[in-house]
């Protein structure tokens, strides 16, 4: 190999040690060294330890397969970059090397601009005393818009265990906001299965979205350092956007496969877990991670991303250390699904920071307190329903457990995302088509009404009362 500065001397799965000569000068942290594999075949490594006798330990971007001792290491070439004319990636599928992977050509990289280098540029013309006011993005989800609205600039939290829907959801919230407002869409896909990959690209290409998206893949068949850097490589495409002074809507599924590969790399590397299992860098991973999504003055960095809960255990310790760094956390409930309720979102275990009467006004925030108020009041009569009856029920109580039931059901939507599963037309709603809907159900204009009449509709209108 020309350039060979290195040797391999062992492997372990996705982690490799090369040693170098005597008195040689050791790449720094970070640094991306390669193998070569008779015949054709590269593998990039990613220098994460030096240890001693001039050993460096490295994380494989890539399978290790027919990587043996005494294989000649190289220097790695340029640094991840991309065109900086970024119209290019446009509608393309990278993985975390910024390398295209949808068959479509390699990018023209003869004017290019580094990635991660630009970090330190771009955090020192961070303006922290510049005012941002907050501006709402509208998803057209009932739920969402109402409960939990999104601020630009904020990051926001689907929670929820296997099969409760996050991926659907974050899709329908892609399409709407694609479809109905302005922006720029990055899509991290770390961790998750090749089949949700290839279903939203192909449902991007469906509905004409992939002309102001681009995609990031490190999927569930990759290799640990892949998928931990796939997201790392997705933050700091969003990042080079924001120092163009761009809107960027960045959404991840999944962060907690994210911090599993960070799991997998921390224990092949031979560090001492910690007391829950995870690495012991946990907290500082993550956080590394979202300091790198703000806003400026001019532009934002709006994060939507999706949470898995391992056993449907919110206190499992991966998913508290997220919980920091989200302003909005909107959890997926189980019992939600089986009813049949989707978008199957919990408010009574969801929190915003931005409903607040200072930022959706007064109106919206108080539609939004009384329907949480009926929601909370239903949580507490459905268990002595459960157990005496309704019949047993006050006339004010059976009204409150009515009024929420239809609530319940009004604030479930068909999602364009689902038709093909569902059959049923999606529909985007209005914040104020959302709020008047709701009014009316709480003043009691619908009490003659049954309640199905109200399941998975779009705004309420005449046909849906008659």
């Amino acid at each position: 190999m020309e350039n060979c500065i290195a040797k391999v001397i062992a492997v372990y799965g996705s982690v490799v040690d090369t040693q170098f000569s005597a008195g040689a000068p050791l790449p720094s942290i970070g640094a991306t060294l390669k193998v070569c594999i008779p015949p054709e075949k590269e593998i990039g490594l990613q220098v994460v330890e030096h240890r001693g006798k001039n050993i460096c330990r490295c994380i494989a971007l890539g399978f290790t397969y027919g990587v043996g001792r005494n294989m000649p290491v190289g220097l790695g070439g340029q640094e991840l970059a991309v065109p900086r004319d970024l119209s290019q990636l446009y509608g393309r599928v990278l993985n975390a090397l910024a390398k295209p992977i949808d068959h479509k050509g390699d990018l023209d990289l003869s004017d290019s601009v580094p990635l991660k280098s630009l970090e330190c540029a771009v955090q020192a013309e961070v303006n922290l005393d510049a005012e941002i006011k907050p501006e709402i993005i509208y998803t057209g989800i009932k739920m969402i818009d109402l409960l939990f609205p999104l601020l630009k600039g904020s990051k926001s939290g689907l929670l929820g265990g296997a099969a409760c829907g996050k991926t659907v959801l974050i899709l329908e919230i892609i399409h709407n906001i694609i479809s109905y407002q302005s922006g720029t869409c990055i899509f991290a896909g770390v961790g998750e299965r090749i089949r949700e990959g290839n279903e939203l690209y192909h449902e991007f290409s469906r509905a004409d979205l992939l002309k102001r998206s681009i995609m990031i893949f490190g999927q569930m068949n990759e290799s640990p350092g892949m998928r931990f850097e796939a997201a790392h490589t997705a933050v700091a495409l969003a990042e080079l956007m924001l120092h163009q002074r761009k809107d960027v809507l960045f959404f991840m599924d999944n962060v907690f496969r994210f911090v599993q590969a960070g799991s997998e790399l921390s224990i092949l590397l031979g560090r001492i877990p910690s007391e829950g299992g995870y690495q012991s860098t946990l907290t500082s991973e993550i956080s590394q991670l979202h300091e790198k999504i703000r806003s400026e003055k001019n532009a934002s960095i709006t994060a939507i991303e999706a949470v898995y809960v391992p056993a449907d255990d919110l206190t499992d310790p991966a998913v508290v250390a997220i919980f920091a760094h989200m302003d909005n956390l909107i959890v997926l409930s189980r019992s939600l699904v089986q009813r049949g309720l989707y978008p199957a979102i919990d408010p009574l275990q969801s929190s915003a920071n931005s409903l607040s009467p200072s930022v959706v006004g007064r109106r919206h925030f108080d539609a939004a307190q009384d329907v949480l108020r009926h929601f909370r009041r239903y949580d507490e009569l459905e268990r002595i329903v459960s157990i005496i009856g309704k019949e047993e029920l006050s006339a004010d109580e059976r009204i409150i457990f009515d009024r929420a039931k239809k609530l319940q059901n009004f604030l479930s939507q068909p999602f364009f995302t689902a038709e093909l599963y569902t059959g049923r037309p999606g529909a985007y709603v209005s914040l104020e088509d959302t709020i008047s809907g709701c009014e009316k159900i709480m003043s009691g204009a619908l009490d003659k009404l049954d309640e199905s009449k109200l399941y998975c509709i779009g705004k309420l209108e005449s046909k849906n009362v008659e």
